[in-house]
């Protein structure tokens, strides 16, 4: 059997793969195509203090090389999650990371004292960069000063592992990622959506404008850039990263600009058997190399197969 774990701060998972947030809900949502059990860990929907019904419609339109949503939240309260959520969550025996979203530094500080309260909870993701919600939340992930508030509210009220997901919509990520590991974040996550436009062309919405955040394949080149330029800044905590994936080759390029796991989203929603699929396929791949394990790949320099 080949080694795939890895240990994301202080988080040990029995693979680099997991779901980006809201894209899989609780782990309920493809129960019938995917097993959970063989996951890295779960990661649950952005989860603000009160339940959001979310954005009226239209929500979601495919477009070039992927998809903007415009779902804006919607989720049933941290209290729900904490006592209905996440128990069955636990069920399928990986960690449990619970995405922290908020308006205000307030809301923020509120979401994670919740969900401190749960001892089944392994780690927690700061939403600091959707661009789908009105109120502030992209704000925060764009200015320094204002992420590393986030950062050091929600760290006085755990211990628990702090990843911050940052957003893409800045010059540059380095400076908002430097400021929230000052106020106590224990690893960044990357990228999450970009601000985007489409006019809809058919069906009950045509003629209208969606705006929200731009997911899907297309974003890929970008997101493994930032991932690049991240890792290359020896920001010294772990990275997850994200933006794209659909297929073993992404994750492969991935973790080659330095991300330590990974989250697959869009790619679920077209074949839903993708991250599991990956997960297979990873293992496969390392053991052509003649490895043993992930950790041995890295520390090879990422080898490629063998030739037979």
């Amino acid at each position: 059997m080949i080694d795939l774990s890895v240990e994301v701060a202080g988080i040990r998972m029995q693979n680099p793969i997991m779901p980006a947030s809201g894209t899989f809900g609780y782990g309920e949502d493809y129960i019938d195509l995917v097993d959970n059990s063989k996951l890295g860990a779960l990661v649950g929907k952005g989860t603000t203090a009160l339940n959001r019904e979310g954005n009226e419609q239209p929500r979601t339109w495919p477009v070039p090389g992927g998809m903007i949503n415009f779902i804006g939240l919607q989720n049933p309260g941290v209290h729900t999650v904490v006592n209905d959520k996440v128990p069955y969550m636990y069920k399928f025996g990986v960690p449990i990371i619970i995405n922290a979203s908020g308006s205000t530094v307030e809301e923020y500080a509120t979401v994670v004292a919740v969900l401190n309260t749960s001892s089944l909870i392994d780690g927690i993701e700061v939403n600091i960069s959707c661009p789908n919600v009105k109120e502030g939340g992209v704000a925060f992930g764009q200015d320094p000063v204002l992420a590393g508030e986030v950062a050091r509210a929600v760290r006085k009220e755990t211990k628990l592992p702090l990843i911050f997901k940052l957003t893409p919509n800045v010059a540059s990520v380095i400076p908002v990622a430097r400021a929230v590991i000052e106020a106590g974040a224990d690893a960044i996550s990357l990228v999450n959506t970009f601000k985007a436009r489409a006019r809809i062309r058919s069906g009950l919405y045509k003629g209208q404008w969606i705006e929200g955040g731009y997911s899907g394949q297309g974003i890929m080149p970008i997101a493994l850039k930032m991932v690049s330029d991240l890792y290359k800044a020896k920001i010294g905590v772990p990275i997850i990263g994200m933006g794209g994936i659909s297929s073993l080759e992404d994750v492969l390029d991935f973790l080659e600009s330095g991300a330590d796991a990974v989250q697959i989203g869009t790619a679920t929603f077209i074949v839903p058997s993708t991250m599991t699929d990956i997960i297979r396929d990873l293992g496969l791949y390392i053991e052509q190399t003649g490895c043993q394990s992930l950790k041995e790949w890295r520390e090879k320099g990422f080898p490629m197969p063998k030739e037979k």
